[in-house]
């Protein structure tokens, strides 16, 4: 075999390896090639995912305003619940000091 016909030979191997390549590339996208209706189907399920994460979102910033809403109340109901407390406390020293009061009262009599 000369030069020329290791050249000629090499040249059509490469030219049958690039047919073949370009084949199996056309077939691979001819069977998994997405359809016009399948891309339409995706552009709307991309859609429905877009609004349903955008409504969660929306969900979390009530449930955020929300909670910081309660812990406010719950803080004021803290606090008069504290100073009820101690009305209450200063109420019963006070109904004590009476009883005392009027139990040396009627003891002197």
């Amino acid at each position: 075999m000369n030069r020329t016909e290791f050249i000629t030979v090499t040249a059509i191997i490469l030219f049958a390896v690039f047919v073949l390549g370009w084949l199996a590339s056309w077939i691979i996208h001819r069977l998994f090639r997405s359809s016009p209706a399948s891309m339409t189907d995706l552009d709307h399920l991309a859609e429905k995912l877009h609004d349903t994460e955008k409504q969660r979102d929306d969900a979390l910033t009530a449930l955020r305003e929300r909670e910081t809403a309660l812990n406010a109340r719950l803080t004021e109901a803290e606090g008069e619940l504290q100073v009820a407390m101690e009305g209450l406390r200063e109420s019963r020293t006070e109904v004590e000091e009476l009883r005392d009061y009027i139990e040396k009262r009627l003891a002197r009599r």
